[in-house]
């Protein structure tokens, strides 16, 4: 690949050596529909950094993170909290739903993690508001069979405000009387469409204003630009990690419209959701489970409606952080995974739950598609077309011993070196992080992106 150097060790991939080794500012995404465990590598991560910063989504989100400590569930703070020293922000292209970010902030002290000047809101953050839910939950149910499978948290509805230039900031919060303005100027739009087009119970301004105030003098301390915070972090020569909340395939301009979140999930969110240039971001780590899951409705390809997708659900413990829900499963998608390589920039991947393989016969990933007697070697753009195709299978054999627990790669059975291979091979991305279950422990960190960028390489196209 030209004037690149091949890198020693169990994987390779060509690279341009002109900033080998170089350390900074990387971010954490997800590769697939969310759901990749990006909370346990970010805990992992957050170690070698010294800011973290959640970019964009809300209370919708749920990492989750096992120590020796128990198991926290994260819905809003970036779950980097957990490491000493460290300081997490909630970026401006965050919504919060001030209520359940107290009610996290809560569960987090009872659970012995203290929160205070680690942490930090950003004024310019936009606000879910109680109406917010209501139209959320309306919308969905009126779609019927159209329902696209949101949480009902008022995520969508709290966007669509921000973007019509309509919306209420956190900032907004320190001036009640121009809180207090705003809200009853929402109101009288939103309580006519709440009862004329959906039929349901409005909102009195009073109330509201009475709860939100109170919210606010609880998060208040919190409050901060956190544009200037980052930048002062960066400037100082301290490293920043940017964390993402669902997936590339469900980022509303690059996922699967119209079955995607209201935000930018991928890599480029960073830069708006927290208010940095793109010149400041050294590298984007992508989260891939070894196999696909999905929740809620939309296009998914290889999901396996069969006892293999019941094994992998019942094995992976496949059921959503925030709602419960039990995630559709199938094989892995390198035509996915391969796209997401390619719209964050991904300098290198970590792969979760290689464990949840162990005892499969055989193995599949999915290196094209099939429709209408046409081969796609990338995903097609129409939903439509992506919910009828077949998806063209790679076969792989099994591994009869374990992977849970590995912590080096020489551990690993020959066939899950080679089934790893074979995904930076399609993908042209190498594999940093191997996760091998839940715990903090269950890791094999072949190159850490953290203090061991990689340069950018050059992407290979990869046909079916």
């Amino acid at each position: 690949m030209g004037s690149g150097v091949r890198l020693a060790g169990p994987f390779f991939c060509d690279y341009f050596p002109e900033k080998a080794g170089y350390m900074g500012n990387l971010v954490v995404i997800g590769s697939q529909w969310g759901d990749e465990g990006k909370g346990k590598i970010v805990d992992i991560l957050a170690r070698e950094a010294d800011l973290i910063v959640r970019f964009q989504g809300g209370s919708n989100a749920g990492h989750t993170v096992v120590t020796k400590k128990g198991t926290f569930v994260f819905h809003l703070i970036p779950s980097g909290i957990l490491s000493r020293g460290k300081q997490c922000v909630l970026g401006n292209g965050v919504v919060i739903d001030p209520g359940a970010l107290i009610e996290e902030l809560d569960q987090l002290a009872a659970q012995g993690i203290k929160v205070g000047r680690n942490f930090a809101i950003s004024q310019r953050a936009h606000l879910i508001m109680p109406y917010h839910k209501a139209i959320d939950k309306a919308a969905e149910k009126a779609k019927g069979a159209r329902r696209i499978g949101t949480t009902g948290k008022g995520i969508g509805p709290a966007y669509v405000d921000k973007m019509a230039r309509i919306g209420v900031r956190m900032g907004d919060l320190l001036d009640p009387e121009g809180f207090r303005d705003k809200v009853e100027r929402s109101l009288a739009e939103i309580n006519s469409f709440l009862r004329h087009v959906y039929g349901v119970r409005v909102f009195q301004a009073d109330r509201i204003c009475e709860e939100y105030l109170t919210y606010a003098q609880r998060l208040a301390p919190y409050m901060t630009d956190d544009s200037l915070l980052i930048h002062k972090v960066m400037e100082s020569g301290r490293r920043v990690l940017f964390e993402g909340a669902q997936g590339t395939h469900l980022d509303v301009d690059l996922g699967t419209y119209p079955f995607v979140t209201s935000s930018n999930a991928c890599a480029g969110g960073a830069c708006t959701g927290g208010g940095v240039g793109p010149t400041r971001i050294d590298a984007v780590l992508g989260v891939t489970k070894a196999y696909t899951t999905r929740v809620g409705s939309g296009p998914f390809p290889t999901e396996l409606s069969d006892d293999v997708g019941s094994g992998l659900q019942e094995r992976g413990q496949e059921f959503g952080a925030t709602t419960g829900r039990a995630r559709r499963c199938g094989w892995l998608d390198a035509v996915l995974l391969r796209y997401a390589v390619r719209v964050n920039g991904c300098t290198s991947l970590a792969v979760t739950k290689l464990d949840v393989l162990d005892g499969a016969p055989e193995l599949k990933i999915a290196v094209g598609y099939r429709h209408q007697g046409k081969l796609y070697s990338e995903m097609p753009i129409d939903s439509r077309i992506l919910a009828q195709c077949e998806p063209v299978y790679e076969v792989f054999p099994g591994w009869k011993g374990t992977t849970t627990g590995a912590t080096s790669y020489k551990a690993l059975p020959v066939e899950a070196r080679r089934y790893m291979k074979r995904i930076e091979a399609l993908t042209s991305c190498p594999i940093d992080i191997v996760s091998t279950g839940s715990h903090r422990e269950h890791t094999i960190m072949l190159k850490n992106p953290m203090t061991q960028m990689r340069p950018r390489r050059k992407l290979s196209a990869v046909s079916a």
